[in-house]
């Protein structure tokens, strides 16, 4: 059985509308350092991280840490919004977290297959550095709840899941944030 470690990247310097690829910000960099001494008392992990600045920048502490290199895992990265302006992509995104995955397009119905198999592929204690959506996501496979979003983690937060290939099993939640996403 793999235990698996979602860490939502530190705060980041922009919003979603504002950056496509922000990097965090102070408090996103304190938070990545706390996160990654949590997971410290688990290691040896595999270090993956999604493709985008602020997950890789939140991973860099445990990296450092351990001296490993860290695996860029396209399949953790945020929810994939193609060919979209900023301005647009904020309603869209809003419109996708208050709706159900049965009702999402066959695109994002596969991103999230995509993600749940990254997930059962892995057979060695990870941590994945990613993002909010992404986590619900593996939470809605996890849990069996068709929503798209059902938690809210919090920036720097670590949620838990085993898998032992087959099934994706949700141990615990990490900390939840106070709003909905940055």
């Amino acid at each position: 059985m793999a235990r698996i470690y979602m860490i939502r990247h530190g705060k980041a310097a922009a919003s979603f509308t504002d950056d496509l690829d922000p990097g965090l910000d102070e408090q996103g960099r304190q938070q990545a350092v706390a996160s990654c001494q949590q997971l410290e008392t688990h290691l040896p992990l595999i270090l993956k991280s999604s493709p985008l600045k602020r997950a890789q920048e939140t991973a860099i502490p445990l990296a450092e840490t351990t001296g490993q290199a860290v695996i860029i895992e396209n399949r953790v990265a945020e929810v994939p919004s193609p060919g979209m302006s900023l301005e647009e992509r904020g309603p869209w995104l809003r419109e996708v977290m208050s709706g159900k995955w049965s009702e999402q397009s066959a695109d994002l119905q596969q991103w999230k297959a995509d993600l749940v198999q990254c997930l059962l592929e892995t057979r060695e204690d990870t941590a994945f550095f990613s993002h909010y959506v992404a986590i619900n996501t593996a939470v809605s496979a996890a849990t069996g709840d068709d929503q798209v979003l059902v938690c809210r983690p919090d920036n720097g937060s670590i949620t838990v899941f085993e898998t032992d290939g087959e099934t994706l099993t949700l141990v615990s939640l990490g900390d939840e944030a106070s709003t909905v996403v940055n």
